[in-house]
């Protein structure tokens, strides 16, 4: 029905310049409800844009149940927004196991099924060395960098990153550095690639699990990346920065303390992060050198993320297969 690329932001900068394309593609939503005759809605993700359709569609078709996958991050910031959930939505799904009470306690029918990406990272299989071999890589260390999937990350990202990958190898030559290219960005990140100090070979989507597993570290931006890797048992330093405008407002709406998933559900800063001011190309560099080795801080890193994964519901049931029973069974009661 239309593109959802736009909606895929980071702070209120972005996403007033995202609302008038929003609210064009929540009218197409509301439209197809009420010509389809629906029994249901379920909106994924995207909490900004999933307000405004909901409503939207209340507005045309009130009969419609409205579903959300992915609650918002409400025990992170702007807790309120769990009784906005209950005013619209007659049910909601979510991917980790500390936030039904967070949507019960406001009367609306809430449901924990787990992350079905992780579940995926967590099934899949590879070969290490075949991996390796396949893109020419040796024996030596080789550090994953993912500078985000959204367009803003990897431009604000890319110069630090580079640079502490140039740091790096100042310190150790025989590192080797892959770019993973997240499908939205893999255009920018093929173009940074050329300016990557050595030999910096991209690695798509397809590969990305195999990839995880094969390197000794990784250097990403805040997001589902880091549990991934955790998943993977490969150690790794965050980097983060955001315009101006959204880091003020994130310091005014934010109520934890971390940005990483496994930093978030331990409350301990486990995976070191540098975040805005701090994400700088020495400190990261340092960060990440021992971990690229046998030491302390890798040995402690993957000690402590079997316990913090158990969290994520990872070997529980099929997180989509039970999301779709759920929904049904919602869809069946009477209104």
């Amino acid at each position: 029905l239309f593109p959802i690329d736009p909606f895929s932001v980071i702070g209120p900068i972005d996403a007033i310049k995202a609302l008038p394309a929003a609210y064009k593609a929540a009218d197409t939503l509301a439209l197809e409800a009420e010509t389809k005759s629906m029994d249901a809605a379920i909106l994924i993700d995207g909490w900004s844009f999933a307000r405004i359709a909901a409503k939207k569609i209340n507005q045309r078709t009130p009969e419609v149940k409205l579903f959300k996958y992915v609650a918002p991050q409400v025990w992170a910031s702007r807790p309120h927004r769990a009784k906005t959930v209950a005013e619209l939505f007659d049910g909601v799904l979510t991917l980790f196991d500390f936030e039904p009470i967070w949507f019960d306690t406001q009367g609306v029918q809430t449901k924990f099924i787990g992350h079905s990406t992780l579940q995926a990272v967590a099934q899949a299989s590879g070969d290490d060395a075949a991996f390796r071999q396949r893109h020419g890589f040796g024996d030596g260390p080789l550090l994953a960098v993912l500078p985000g999937s959204r367009h803003g990350e990897v431009r604000r990202l890319t110069a630090p990153f580079r640079r502490t990958v140039e740091v790096l190898r100042d310190a150790i030559p025989e590192l080797q550095t892959m770019l993973i290219a997240a499908p939205t960005v893999e255009a920018e990140v093929r173009g940074a690639a050329a300016e990557w100090p050595g030999r910096a070979t991209i690695i798509g989507a397809s590969e990305r699990y195999q990839a995880y597993r094969a390197a000794t570290a990784g250097l990403v931006a805040s997001g589902t990346a880091t549990t991934e890797l955790a998943i993977c048992a490969t150690p790794m330093v965050v980097g983060y920065r955001v315009d101006w405008a959204s880091a003020l407002w994130v310091r005014r709406v934010a109520t934890i303390r971390h940005v990483s998933m496994i930093n978030i559900v331990a409350d301990a800063e486990i995976i070191p992060e540098f975040l805005q001011q701090d994400c700088k190309p020495e400190a990261m560099a340092t960060a990440l050198a021992p971990l690229l080795t046998a030491t302390p801080e890798r040995r402690a890193q993957l000690e402590a993320f079997p316990e913090q994964l158990q969290k994520f519901g990872v070997g529980g049931p099929p997180a989509a297969a039970l999301a779709a029973a759920t929904i049904l069974e919602w869809t069946a009661k009477p209104a």
